[in-house]
């Protein structure tokens, strides 16, 4: 049986830095290779080789995905809503920086928050849950208002919203397996739903978009897909659904909210992204429900995924 422990060791602290880093350099890393892999084509073959490792994982592990246990309908939703939500991302990468749609994606603690309570009634909002949430409005509004003045580049208030409706995605994901039997599914069988549902769908909308289809990729972009498959789907979300399963959530989520910033850093040092007062404000606004958020719950485990 697994012993959980109630505080962040070291071994938890450096997973936490290492997927955090990983999480925000990918995006800055998948928009250095739209010049090579068209946006939904290169998400395609992300999801659909993490899903073919999470096979062969589980299989390795004697691990059953497909036991009848009810939960198809509401999996296919929740894996309906990742990949929409991966979508968002990867179109919105043409427009907008990696530094501002990391920072829009952020916001699904919001939609969580908005949309939770309506369908589980233990959830209810304190006043630093609240205070949490009119930041976060704040510190988005000011990233948006950036986005929209005539200074900014054109069609970047497009690449915003895809990224703002990504996170919105990512909120609706987690509002469904937190108000279904999806919660009494195990981590490995969710993780299926979803880089599987997005396997299966993605190809069929890179196709509808027009994008075009090509084997023979440079070194660059053959690292940067196996970085994103092995690593950024693969790996670091069986490293987080394990620290899950052994550490309190609430301290973990914490930790979390530093992926936008290494996401600038990223940005800013690789791509030469600007980083100006308002995007850095939003920033600090938007991290702000990280600081706040576990301060006013109790402590739970969740099988949501981090972006």
């Amino acid at each position: 049986m697994t012993q959980r422990k109630d505080h962040l060791d070291g071994l938890a602290v450096s997973l936490l830095l290492g997927c955090c880093l990983l999480w925000g350099f990918q995006q800055a890393l998948a928009k250095a290779t739209l010049a090579e892999v068209p946006p939904v084509f290169q998400v395609s073959i992300r999801l659909g080789g993490a899903a073919i490792l999470l096979l062969l994982w589980c299989r390795w592990r004697g691990l059953a995905l497909f036991t009848r246990d009810g939960s198809w309908r509401t999996g296919v939703l929740a894996g309906a809503l990742f990949a929409a939500e991966f979508a968002c991302m990867y179109i919105g990468l043409q427009h907008t920086t990696a530094s501002r749609l990391t920072l829009f994606l952020y916001t699904s603690p919001f939609w969580v928050a908005v949309l939770v309570p309506m369908f589980v009634r233990t959830e209810r909002l304190s006043s630093m849950q609240w205070l949490g949430l009119i930041l976060a409005f704040a510190g988005v509004s000011l990233a948006l208002r950036e986005g929209l003045q005539a200074s900014a580049p054109a069609l970047q208030w497009q690449g915003d919203l895809l990224a703002l409706a990504g996170g919105m995605c990512w909120g609706l994901t987690t509002v469904v397996i937190r108000s279904s039997n999806l919660v009494r599914v195990s981590p490995e069988k969710l993780l299926m739903y979803q880089l599987g549902v997005g396997a299966i769908t993605l190809p069929i909308l890179s196709a509808l978009l027009g994008e075009p289809w090509h084997w023979q990729f440079s070194a660059f972009a053959t690292t940067s897909l196996l970085v994103q498959t092995v690593l950024g789907a693969f790996g670091s979300y069986l490293v987080w659904m394990w620290m899950l399963g052994r550490y309190p959530a609430t301290k973990l989520s914490v930790f979390v909210f530093l992926t936008p910033v290494f996401a600038m850093a990223s940005g800013a040092l690789w791509l030469g992204e600007p980083l100006t007062i308002a995007l850095l404000g939003a920033l600090a606004l938007v991290c702000m429900v990280g600081v706040l958020w576990p301060k006013a719950r109790r402590s739970r485990s969740s099988n949501t995924l981090t972006r």
